[in-house]
């Protein structure tokens, strides 16, 4: 009983393996489409940040508020 468990266990689940390879393979093209935009699109990228830094400034202004009322 006990070597048939661990046949079962050495079984490798093709499927499994498949899918966690084209996981992969998404994820590498994910990160590289991503690099690629944002050396694209560095300038509109530092132009959305530097518009979102008072809206920043302002939230965590509000969070220090709600903390120091408590």
């Amino acid at each position: 009983m006990a070597e048939e468990v661990k046949q079962e266990e050495k079984k490798v689940d093709t499927k499994k393996v498949i899918a966690t390879i084209l996981k992969v393979i998404l994820g590498l093209v994910l990160l590289v489409l991503g690099i690629l935009a944002i050396i694209t699109w560095h300038r509109h990228l530092l132009l959305v940040i530097r518009g979102c830094i008072g809206l920043f400034l302002i939230l965590a202004a509000v969070i220090t508020f709600a903390v120091a009322k408590e």
